[in-house]
């Protein structure tokens, strides 16, 4: 058996912890997650800073923040920042084997292997089976790995429950009783009328939908399916006698918004129900079993975390801390406040305190939102009430401390905030910025999975 823990980060597309049993959901929707976490540590307050896929995974495999990576959008271009040593080169230092499945990214270069599978659109049977397409590929690797005697690093990226959500039987009637197209209903109506989206539904949701919550249905019914599959890989890490000596994280990139905030079905707007992912690590004898932790953590701590689990020293300086000490209890949290971005569909930034969220766009968005926002998280924790108007004064304290978080990073690091600076980031030929919301609107379009998954950003030869 090899001297040093063997580690899997399984890395869930799309997952908000609120659609969660393991939070409190009122569907049953992580069922086997559940009785997986009775093992292990659950982080309670752990958010993904920077959205979307591209710049979390960036920090979630380099223990930095975007000021260091350089990746903020999700169509980033070129390399991650040439400094920069993501997890997957730090143990192989340490004389680990790695494994990539199921990812393209600047952040994983490095791997000694990459494994793909089918993880968008659907099978000839009209559904997807991305979570099983991953086991085919990723059980074999796992089992190999295992045999070895040196100890080994697997990183793969769930593509449920990413959209388009449509979970194979019996998951997609599991949440959802009646007629999705009940022409009493009209909740989808404004979701069909969104012009840069609409294409992109009317390719995967039903012909003639009405009611939106048959949507959020499936929503969990992929995530229940996913939770099935899973167990999968919990049984077989069980079976080939690993468990024991294995560092096991479950997170996810970032979270999911639905019906909520007109942002329809997609992960980007900033809100909780974006930021806020699960954590959950089992390490038997060194993470506490069923522990629950309130202190406040982000993917930024989570290579110093694993670093740290496993007992391997490096002088390299991360932007996050161990989460080690909060869940032994020596202390209650890290910071509790902290700067996000995205570069998805919208350009914004804002600042987020256990009280307060502001939000401030850098150029007109496609859905008409006001430039600022500010919600009050105690009294409206859905982030429903913009109060910027009413509370001036708030608004210009969190701006404050954002700017000056912006100015700090900027001269520790030596390099400009990257959200300020992305040119073209939308992808749209001849188009640097956004000028207007109508503009944006009527530039930003996706029109099937097929479209979908090339707007994800592409690994290059000289990624790996």
């Amino acid at each position: 058996m090899p001297t040093k823990p063997n580690i899997i980060l399984l890395g869930i597309d799309s997952l908000r912890a609120d659609h969660m049993s393991l939070h409190g959901y009122n569907r049953n929707t992580t069922p086997h997650i559940n009785e997986f976490a009775k093992d292990a540590t659950v982080f309670e307050n752990y958010f993904s800073p920077h959205i979307p896929t591209t710049s979390a995974y960036a920090n979630m495999l380099t223990g930095m923040d975007v000021f260091r990576t350089q990746v903020v959008a999700l169509r980033h271009k070129g390399e991650m920042h040439e400094d920069i040593r993501p997890i997957q080169a730090i143990l192989k230092e340490a004389k680990y084997t790695t494994t990539c499945v199921g990812f393209q990214s600047p952040s994983v270069r490095g791997f000694d292997k990459y494994l793909d599978f089918e993880g968008w659109g659907p099978g000839a049977d009209g559904y997807s089976h991305k979570a099983e397409n991953l086991n085919t590929v990723l059980i074999p690797e796992l089992e190999r790995l295992a045999s070895s005697e040196e100890p080994f690093f697997l990183f793969m990226r769930h593509m449920d429950p990413h959209s388009p959500y449509l979970p194979p039987p019996p998951f997609d009637q599991i949440f959802y009783q009646g007629d999705p197209c009940d022409p009493t209903k009209t909740s989808m109506r404004p979701v069909m009328e969104f012009k840069p989206f609409c294409d992109y539904f009317a390719s995967w949701m039903p012909e003639g939908i009405t009611d939106a919550k048959y949507e959020v249905a499936q929503y969990d019914g992929a995530i229940a399916y996913m939770d099935s599959c899973i167990q999968r890989i919990f049984t077989a890490i069980e079976s080939l006698g690993i468990a024991e000596n294995t560092i096991v994280v479950v997170t996810a990139d970032h979270g999911e918004t639905l019906d909520e905030h007109e942002c329809w079905f997609d992960h980007h707007g900033t809100y909780d129900n974006t930021l806020h992912v699960p954590l959950i690590i089992r390490y038997p004898g060194k993470m506490p079993a069923g522990k629950r932790v309130n202190g406040y953590a982000r993917h930024m701590d989570l290579v110093p975390t694993i670093l740290d689990l496993a007992g391997i020293a490096v002088a390299d300086e991360f932007d996050g801390s161990s989460l080690l000490p909060m869940a032994q209890g020596h202390i209650a949290t890290h910071t509790p406040e902290f700067y996000f971005t995205e570069c998805t569909w919208m350009r914004k930034h804002g600042w987020r305190t256990p009280e307060w969220k502001l939000i401030v766009s850098l150029e007109p968005d496609f859905h008409f939102k006001p430039p600022v926002e500010l919600y009050n998280l105690i009294q409206d924790p859905e982030e429903l009430n913009n109060v910027a108007e009413a509370s001036p004064d708030v608004v210009a304290f969190l701006k404050g401390r954002m700017d000056n978080w912006i100015h700090f990073r900027e001269q520790k690091t030596g390099l400009k905030n990257p959200i300020t600076n992305q040119p073209g980031w939308h992808g749209a030929e001849g188009i640097e910025y956004f000028e207007s919301s109508q503009q944006a609107y009527d530039t930003l379009h996706i029109g099937t999975p097929g479209a979908a998954q090339k707007l994800q950003a592409k690994q290059t030869e000289g990624n790996k």
